[in-house]
């Protein structure tokens, strides 16, 4: 709830207990009608769009969070929290930032950032694109690689806790899909053994394609 600052002048000061009751009175008045803060007010959005962007669409290093599933963004800011996410950028960047994070806030974040509109960021290899849908699409049968449609959806746009991947760019989805595979933040099956299974083309590949979706 909101509190707004009112400047109430009483017409007989000397009855102080009135002049007390009919302050406070207001500022419950004020605190009930006057709505609640924006995400803006809440919570220090701009610590996380000097890194992501000032509309949350990343760069190189950083990712798009920007229409991220808002259970996803939630589960990884406690996985920063508690040292899950640990390759060196998590480390170095999102250990401390998210070291006094509680529940809530948490919780806020997320809600804010899953509701900003996601664009794709359209950075990838043009000519890889094909091979990547084929292999987000169909797998990779031979090599044990599922499809990656099951999880994320036909436009990549995830599930609760699943992420989105569609539009994210592709240094990003190149350099996490090798770090699955060099054994950083062991995620849940089947991410793990997929990405040691995908061969470096094939991760091109798909990041390629990923960055594209719309």
């Amino acid at each position: 709830m909101r509190l707004v600052s009112l400047d109430v002048d009483i017409a007989a000061p000397r009855d102080m207990t009135r002049r007390h009751s009919t302050v406070a009175t207001f500022t419950l008045a004020a605190v009930l009608f006057a709505g609640p803060l924006s995400a803006q007010e809440q919570l220090p959005i701009r610590n996380c769009t000097w890194c992501h962007g000032s509309s949350a669409q990343g760069f190189a290093n950083a990712p798009r969070i920007a229409g991220q599933t808002r259970q996803y963004l939630e589960m990884s800011l406690q996985s920063f929290k508690n040292h899950a996410r640990d390759n060196p950028y998590s480390k170095q960047y999102m250990w401390g930032a998210t070291a006094n994070l509680d529940a809530e806030m948490a919780h806020g974040f997320a809600a804010y950032f899953s509701e900003l509109p996601a664009e794709p960021a359209n950075d990838g290899d043009a000519a890889l694109e094909d091979q990547g849908k084929a292999i987000y699409s169909e797998g990779l049968p031979d090599e044990n690689v599922v499809s990656c449609i099951v999880c994320h959806g036909p436009k990549a746009q995830g599930y609760e806790r699943i992420p989105r991947l569609g539009g994210m760019g592709y240094a990003y989805l190149k350099r996490r899909l090798e770090q699955w595979g060099e054994g950083y933040h062991a995620a849940a099956e089947p991410m793990p053994r997929i990405a040691r299974n995908l061969t470096t083309n094939e991760i091109n590949a798909l990041a390629s394609y990923l960055s594209f979706i719309k």
